[in-house]
Formats: structure tokens, C-alpha cells, sequence
């Protein structure tokens, strides 16, 4: 009863958004859940948007929190890019930014804070330094003062502020212990180190922010994953039940740790490191039943992956299994191929149907019965029609030959016909005898 009147009581801190809120909305920052009536997952995420509406309002955010039935304001909806529901997205005057971290009150609150506020925000001093890297986990660092390189830098923000925050400092509010080659220069602060961008080595800056952006070992998830499809790098995952404490378990966890950590500086540019717990993800995505514990690497952009062909006793093992891969002599395995899409089809359609089965069977028969039992009945009655159509013809092929059979003697005028040609055919002595013995007879 408590939990039911505070989400009511939290509805009243979202406001419902109607076809005038196109015009209304530009001189403020507006956090919208565009929803679907019938959405499954939309009405899920009501409950949570409710408390995001009570958080924002208690702590006297900018921030004004609505939602808008995108069914009926489809047109303002379209405009905004809206193409799925739920879709979450920040107003802020003529830009939008789309919102696709995890669906909870915590997550979208701070990226609601985080994208309403200056895109660059400067770190005046050493103790306001400290403060924000204790924080947050990955932090980026302009150092310098006006420059094309700070001109790109404010660019890139403008397009990953919905992933990270962006800072700038002077040199002197920097730790002790960091050096910089040069300036202007931009640094990312993570896994209790830092690193400069280097244009020649790390190319482009947006896409090595892009890259930068995650610690250097995570607990991978689904949607873990598929963020870091967008890094281009490899993701190498212990793959593990975190409930199970045995040794191996434990034991492959802590390689992956290692390498990511003592070789952070040979493979941080091309891998990802990682743990997932259980197998269920990672099996649809590899289309197999995976053995766990063990170790895969992951290609997101192509769907390849890579098993080691030995069993990974240590450290030194996983380095070397990486370094297969890097020089190509590990074999790569699944891709996207146009066999490959055709077994995910089969393997997908095969998956849905046995978790149908799983969770409902009696939906499940429903489902699936009704439309085979319907295309039996069809192909049962074009079937018969077929063997009923042969009968028929072969009846009456049959009836035609006997009528044949029948008439091969011809007609009785055709008979008649013939019995006079033939006494045309006689002589005229001949049909005087036959006279004569006609009377005879008579």
C-alpha cells in the first residue's frame, strides 16, 4: 500500500505532455518518456519514471519531467525521432539526446544532471580535482588554454556528454604525478592512471574518447556489450557463475584481471576485458550451448568470436592467446556472413519457441498449434481435391474409350451404307441368283 501511494503521489511530479508542449517546451530542459499504451516495457518503466519525476523535484533540478503518448501526438513524436517505445530523450533548446543506459531512477537521474548542465565543466583547483575523481570512474581532461584542439574537444562533448563528462583544468590543478609532453593536451583518469591522446597514434578524438570511455575491466552485461560495440575493440570475457566460488571460476576471473591491469599499456588500444555472469547471453550471440567457466573474445562489429585452443592455466597463457589473435593465427569462428544470418534466423526462431514452451505450454501450444493444424486442413484438402480431379478424369477417359469401343463398328446408317456398297459391289448375274433364291425360300 505504501509503494502504490508513493508511485501515485510521484505521477503527479510527471507531467502529461500533450500536442502544445512543441511550442511551450523551449525555455526549459525537459527529461521525456515518449511511451506506447500497449508497451510491456513502457509500463514497466512507469513506476521508475515516477520516482525520477519526485527525485528531480526534491532536489530542485532545472530539470522538468514529463511523458507523452507517442500513439496519439505521433507527429510531434516523428519529429523528435522516435522510432521505438519506450524512448527516453533530454530537450535541451534545439538539441535532443537520447538516453540508453540501464531503465533505473539512479542512472537516469544522473543523466539527466549530466547532459543538462555546461558541457565543459572547468576544475578550479586541486581539491575540486580530487573531489570529482573520486566520483567518477573515468574522467576526461582538457589542459591548455584556446586552440583547435579545445574547438574539437568542445565538439566531441556536444556528442558524448550522454556517456561521460568532459572537464578542463590548468596544468597546476593537476596531480603530482602526471606529466604532459606538450599542450594543449587532452587526458582520460581511469583504473588509477591516466592517458594523453596522441593524435598520430590514437587517431581521430571523438573516436578515442569513444574508446576511452570505459574502465579498463567491467562487469559485462547485455547492454554492457552492446555499447561497446561502438569502441571497435576486442572484449575479452571470463565467462562465469559469480554464485560459484570453486577455484576454477574464481581463477579465470582473476587472469583476466591480471592482464587487464599488468598489460594494460600493450592491449588497452585494441581489448576490452571483462567478466559476464552466466551463459545465457553469450549463447545466443555464439548460437551455442558455451561451457562455463571459460574464456571468449568477442568482435562486436562483425559477430566473429575466438575460444582458445588450449585450456588457459595462467596468466601468460591468456597473453599468448591474445597475441595469437592480434597476429592473426587464432581462428576466428561465427561472422556475419550470409550463412551465418540464416543460422541465427533458424537459431533465433528455434530459441523463441522453446522459451514459449518454457514459460507457457499451453500458450505455447496454442500459438504454434492452430496455425500448423489450419495449413494441415489446407494442405489435406488440396490433396483430395487433387486425388478426387484424377478419379474424375480417369472415369471419364475411361467412359470415352468405351464409347469408342462401342462405335468402332460405326452407326446403323453407317452399317446400312456398307450392306448396300457391298450389293452395289455384286454383278448383275449374282443379284439375279440371289433373287431367285430369295423366292425359293419365300
Amino acid at each position: 500500500a505504501v509503494v502504490a501511494h508513493v508511485v501515485a503521489s510521484g505521477a503527479g511530479f510527471v507531467e502529461d505532455l500533450d500536442d502544445s508542449f512543441k511550442e511551450n517546451r523551449k525555455d526549459d530542459i525537459w527529461l521525456v518518456d515518449f511511451y506506447a499504451p500497449w508497451c510491456g516495457h513502457c509500463k514497466k518503466l512507469e513506476p521508475v519514471w515516477n520516482e525520477v519525476g519526485i527525485e528531480m523535484r526534491n532536489m530542485g533540478s532545472p530539470v522538468k519531467v514529463g511523458k507523452m503518448d507517442a500513439t496519439s501526438f505521433s507527429s510531434i513524436a516523428s519529429e523528435f525521432g522516435v522510432r521505438g517505445y519506450p524512448t527516453i530523450k533530454l530537450l535541451k533548446g534545439d538539441l535532443a539526446y537520447n538516453y540508453r543506459g540501464p531503465r533505473t531512477k539512479d542512472d537516469i537521474i544522473e543523466f539527466a544532471n549530466r547532459v543538462a548542465g555546461p558541457l565543459i565543466r572547468p576544475l578550479p583547483s586541486q581539491h575540486m580535482f580530487e573531489h570529482v575523481q573520486k566520483r567518477h570512474r573515468v574522467l576526461f581532461v582538457y589542459v591548455g588554454g584556446e586552440s583547435p584542439l579545445k574547438e574539437k574537444y568542445i565538439e566531441v562533448a556536444s556528442e558524448l556528454i550522454v556517456y561521460t563528462y568532459f572537464f578542463s583544468a590548468s596544468e597546476d590543478v593537476l596531480p603530482e604525478y602526471v606529466t604532459l609532453p606538450e599542450l594543449p593536451a587532452v587526458m582520460v583518469f581511469k583504473d588509477g592512471t591516466y592517458f594523453v591522446y596522441d593524435e598520430y597514434e590514437d587517431g581521430d578524438l571523438s573516436s578515442w574518447i569513444n574508446r576511452e570511455r570505459f574502465q579498463g575491466y567491467l562487469h559485462v552485461d547485455g547492454f554492457t556489450l552492446y555499447e561497446l560495440g561502438d569502441t571497435g575493440k576486442l572484449v575479452a570475457i571470463a565467462v562465469i557463475d559469480d554464485k560459484n566460488s570453486s577455484v576454477e571460476h574464481t581463477r579465470l576471473k582473476s587472469i583476466i584481471q591480471e592482464v587487464a591491469r599488468d598489460y594494460r599499456d600493450h592491449f588497452h588500444r585494441d581489448f576490452q576485458f571483462g567478466h559476464m555472469d552466466g551463459n545465457d547471453y553469450i549463447n545466443s550471440l555464439l548460437m551455442d550451448d558455451l561451457t562455463i567457466p571459460t574464456i571468449v573474445v568477442l568482435n562486436t562489429s562483425n559477430q566473429q568470436y575466438f575460444l582458445p585452443d588450449r585450456h588457459i592455466e595462467s596468466t601468460e597463457d591468456m597473453v599468448q592467446f591474445i597475441n595469437n589473435i592480434l597476429d592473426g593465427t587464432a581462428e576466428a569462428q561465427g561472422g556475419d556472413g550470409l550463412l551465418q544470418r540464416i543460422k541465427r534466423i533458424i537459431y533465433d526462431a528455434k530459441s523463441t519457441i522453446v522459451s514459449v514452451f518454457k514459460s507457457s505450454p499451453l500458450l505455447g501450444c496454442f500459438l504454434f498449434g492452430l496455425p500448423l493444424g489450419v495449413i494441415s486442413i489446407m494442405c489435406y484438402g488440396i490433396c483430395t481435391a487433387d486425388t478426387e480431379g484424377e478419379v474424375f478424369e480417369h472415369e471419364g477417359a475411361k467412359k470415352e474409350s468405351g464409347d469408342r469401343e462401342l462405335t468402332d463398328e460405326g452407326s446403323e446408317e453407317e452399317q446400312e451404307e456398307e450392306k448396300n456398297g457391298k450389293y452395289t459391289e455384286l454383278s448383275d448375274g449374282e443379284l439375279k441368283q440371289k433373287d431367285i433364291m430369295e423366292k425359293k425360300k419365300d
